[in-house]
């Protein structure tokens, strides 16, 4: 069987191994793979792989009838035409669950990272600012104690629930919306979105990407929320205006922003939240730790074999 990976890099940039695929087949992988690339890669292959190399309609169309099953790396799955593999037979499945503690974790880096201004103040003190003062401390910028304040989670999905949990661990009062649930758990309370944009000093964002929601943190939105507010997004950059999250930050209404995601990525240049100073932007890191993509592997080959089990799991498009 021919199982080619068009862009293993970002999920294994030689720190991992493919031997779990290569125990199934005739493993080719590519690094990255350009768009006038594809038809010539994946030609003859029963099994792709992908993580956000596209495969449209058309492509797929070409690569038929030899092939016969899609693995994306990851758990968005946007970058394939699923309905147009769905009417070839061609099973698409996805890695759902690899990330939560990963996400959740790097939730609270941003979050610490606003409230204490770690890096900033150890450049300072490398930068000879601490030698040269006359008091025994100093700091830079306001920070900021969690405890006693209101985290506001939007989409109070797996990873909503894990930066729930570390939010209350931290003292902090939890409070969530989500379009599926409603009352009280053990961590959060659940309420409309209006309460969370009110109420919260600290919101992060927790949801898939949706037309409904696409810009759902925009100018309205905004003036709803406490002046001083910080805002987090590891989810998906489309929620947010970035037009008027930079106004803002600009203003002080959002005091800072930690974002692990933009609307385009890689980040454009032109982008303004570039030039703002309270705003934290990762490039797309928060799934990224080791174990996490050791577990998405482990998934990726599970999934695989599964399907040739006669037994498909994590199909998108049954």
């Amino acid at each position: 069987m021919k199982i080619v990976i068009l862009d293993g890099y970002t999920e294994n940039p030689g720190d991992l191994s493919w031997a779990g695929f290569e125990a199934l087949g005739q493993v080719t992988v590519y690094d990255r793979t350009p768009p006038s690339e594809i038809l010539a890669r994946a030609k003859g292959a029963e099994v792709l792989l992908t993580n956000k190399t596209p495969l449209s309609a058309e492509t797929l169309a070409t690569l038929a009838p030899q092939l016969r099953y899609i693995g994306v790396l990851a758990t968005g799955y946007n970058v394939v035409d699923v309905e147009a593999a769905k009417a070839q037979g061609v099973p698409v499945c996805n890695i759902p669950t690899y990330g939560t503690t990963a996400v959740a974790q790097f939730v609270m880096a941003l979050l610490l990272e606003l409230c204490h201004h770690v890096g900033d103040h150890s450049r300072s003190v490398k930068a000879g600012d601490w030698s040269r003062c006359p008091d025994f401390c100093y700091w830079n910028s306001p920070l900021i104690e969690l405890a006693g304040k209101t985290f506001g989670v939007i989409g109070y999905g797996r990873i909503g629930r894990a930066a729930a949990r570390l939010a209350a661990a931290f003292g902090m009062e939890v409070l969530a919306y989500d379009t599926h649930a409603t009352g009280m758990d053990e961590v959060a309370r659940l309420v409309s979105l209006d309460e969370v944009l009110e109420k919260s000093d600290v919101i992060s964002l927790h949801c898939p990407l949706f037309e409904s929601n696409r810009g759902m943190i925009n100018q309205e939105s905004i003036a709803r929320m406490k002046d001083g507010v910080l805002l987090i997004n590891t989810s998906r950059g489309p929620l947010i205006d970035e037009a008027a999250l930079a106004q803002a930050l600009h203003t002080g209404k959002v005091a800072g922003a930690g974002l692990d995601v933009l609307e385009t990525e890689p980040a454009r240049l032109d982008n303004p939240l570039l030039a703002e100073p309270n705003c934290l932007i990762t490039p797309h890191i928060a799934w990224a730790p080791k174990e996490s993509r050791q577990r998405l592997m482990d998934i990726a080959v599970a999934n695989l074999a599964a399907w040739l089990d006669g037994k498909p799991q994590n199909v998108v498009n049954p």
